[in-house]
């Protein structure tokens, strides 16, 4: 079979399944606000800074520094690719068109998976922001479910209105995350600041970590989840003007904006707080609106939990809005239900939108038990970068094939186009296998054997569910040769 792929059927919609496509009516704005609320500097950090500080204990900044330096490669393959195959579904489209219908079909349920449980977990910490602004302090499992709940359904609006509406309330999440991250950052270290510079490179190894090399790896792994989503750039390239020009702009524009944004409110949060401020916090749902509190006075606060929460369910909406479009991309290539390829008059993937919230809604029940959680917020980053490591796998391997020529792309790197997806991959798998290494110190100290291992064990039974589909497909292909796969152009 010929898998090269020829500039003629490059990021056309496919031969197989429904003929629906999406509406081509976003700009390099809404691209690019989609991207920066995806990977989102508020939920990023505000998320990770309590676990980092308890874990590392301090000097996590450089693990900060080089995650992002190295995602940046990896974005510049996606940016690569994406300006060769602009369609919807990003990287699954990617790894069927240059590797085939059976590498497709795993790089599906990785990513489905992964982004399905990175959204239960985006609502899960988002609920418990929407309960504090509401006046709700905390509470059972089953108060933070709920919340959870109110949070997904939110998002589910927001993605079966106009798509104005929701690209408007993404806007404001972006200028949410401006002023909640470099606003307060500005004011933290101009009226705030408490320590000098060599603050950020201290303290490293001061944490549950048993060593500085352990406590570095850790923040690594940890700085993972920060710098996370800008795919989603790529995987909404169908609905984009000149998507071959502009998603590219928009990968890159992304998550530089947001690494500048995490960097600095990141620096700005260790210079004005003592570190045993930061240890206390990092014990409580909230380790941020305290430390707001104590420097701005509590009128801060409603308007900071304001913001936060404005930034969480913009974030939420492009989860569900980029997971959508991989499910509706899969359907339409035969690899999911065809009701998901469905689109309404307004060319929205309504199916597909409901498919995502439903799944993520069942993943939130894990919120019960904390034990249970902490199992999908791991497998909600370790399951991305799997995707990162199979899709610059894949880019390196057609390269080196002859599978894929780069240069038809409208982004061209020349020689250095190989020297960024080696050292992309090499990047991905390292940080893969970092992040869903068994550390028993960053966990509770009762925490269940499987919870040491959430990522193998989650990533290993859907690669097992996906081997037992791909051979059940291809013993009634083999039976009935009418329903075999249409072969790659």
């Amino acid at each position: 079979m010929d898998m090269t792929v020829r500039p003629e059927t490059a990021g056309s919609p496919p031969a197989t399944g429904t003929h629906e496509t999406l509406r081509r009516s976003l700009s390099l704005w809404n691209s690019f606000t989609l991207g920066f609320a995806m990977v989102s500097p508020v939920v990023g950090l505000y998320a990770i800074i309590g676990v980092q500080t308890t874990v590392a204990g301090g000097g996590w900044f450089l693990a900060l520094v080089l995650c992002l330096v190295m995602q940046l490669l990896v974005a510049t393959v996606y940016a690569e690719l994406s300006s060769q195959f602009p369609i919807a579904g990003g990287a699954y489209k990617w790894a069927r068109q240059l590797a085939g219908t059976t590498t497709g079909t795993y790089a599906g349920a990785i990513y489905v998976s992964s982004t399905i449980a990175m959204l239960t977990t985006t609502a899960y910490t988002g609920g418990i922001w929407l309960a504090l602004f509401f006046g709700s302090t905390g509470g059972s499992g089953i108060t933070m479910v709920l919340w959870g709940v109110v949070f997904l359904a939110i998002c589910m609006v927001l993605n079966l209105v106009h798509a104005k509406v929701r690209n408007l309330v993404i806007e404001l999440g972006v200028y949410a995350e401006v002023i909640g991250s470099f606003g307060v950052a500005l004011l933290l270290v101009f009226f705030f600041r408490q320590h000098p510079v060599s603050e950020l490179f201290q303290h490293l190894g001061t944490g549950s970590a048993p060593s500085q090399t352990a406590a570095f790896m850790a923040a690594l792994a940890i700085s993972g989840w920060a710098f996370i989503g800008f795919d989603a750039c790529s995987t909404i390239a169908e609905e984009t003007h000149e998507p071959k020009r502009m998603v590219p702009r928009a990968i890159l524009m992304s998550l530089l904006s947001v690494g500048t944004v995490v960097l600095c409110n990141s620096a700005a949060l260790t210079l004005a707080f003592n570190r045993d401020t930061l240890v206390t916090t990092s014990a409580t749902s909230d380790p941020i609106t305290p430390l707001i509190n104590s420097s701005f006075g509590s009128w801060a606060e409603k308007p900071f939990l304001m913001i936060v929460m404005v930034a969480f369910l913009a974030c939420g909406a492009v989860v569900v809005n980029y997971t959508s479009r991989i499910v509706y991309s899969m359907a339409r290539e035969g690899n999911l239900p065809s009701l998901f390829s469905r689109v309404t008059a307004s060319k929205t993937p309504r199916n597909a939108v409901l498919c995502v919230v439903l799944l993520s809604g069942f993943g939130l029940l894990f919120g019960l038990n904390d034990q249970a959680v902490a199992t999908i917020i791991a497998f909600g980053t370790g399951g991305l970068y799997a995707m990162f490591t199979m899709t610059t796998g894949v880019g390196l391997f057609t390269r080196l094939t002859g599978r894929w020529n780069p240069a038809l792309g409208e982004l061209k790197l020349g020689a250095w186009g190989l020297v960024i997806n080696t050292a992309a991959f090499l990047w991905s798998v390292f940080e893969f296998v970092n992040i869903a290494w068994p550390r028993p110190y960053a966990v509770a100290p009762d925490a269940p054997w499987w919870q040491l291992w959430a990522v193998p064990l989650v990533l290993g039974g859907i690669l097992a569910l996906t081997t037992v589909a791909v051979l059940v497909r291809r013993n009634e292909a083999s039976v009935y040769p009418g329903k075999a796969e249409p072969a790659q152009k």
